[in-house]
């Protein structure tokens, strides 16, 4: 199934099993879920400190280096939550 295909099929499916083992595609949805939910937290993370520190400079309290040292804590944080994709298995 998964081998037998052409290659036009294969460059134009959402996803591709490459095996004809049909039990491994509820693996991949769980995976695909479990993805969507991380790339969501993610988004809501990052709107969240952007909000956060655009009402701060608005109200005075914080300064550009405030916001600068913000958004790169919450680069790390978000790949470290995107690093929690990779444990995701079996």
């Amino acid at each position: 199934m998964g081998a037998a295909g052409t290659d036009l099929a294969l460059e134009t499916a959402d996803v591709a099993l490459m095996g004809d083992d049909l039990t491994k595609l509820a693996l991949a949805v769980r995976i695909s879920r479990k993805t969507l939910a991380i790339i969501c937290q993610n988004i809501a993370l990052s709107l969240l400190i952007k909000v956060v520190f655009l009402i701060l400079a608005v109200g005075g309290w914080a300064t550009l280096w405030m916001a600068v040292a913000a958004d790169m804590g919450g680069s790390l944080l978000v790949v470290g939550n995107g690093l929690r994709a990779r444990q995701i298995d079996s």
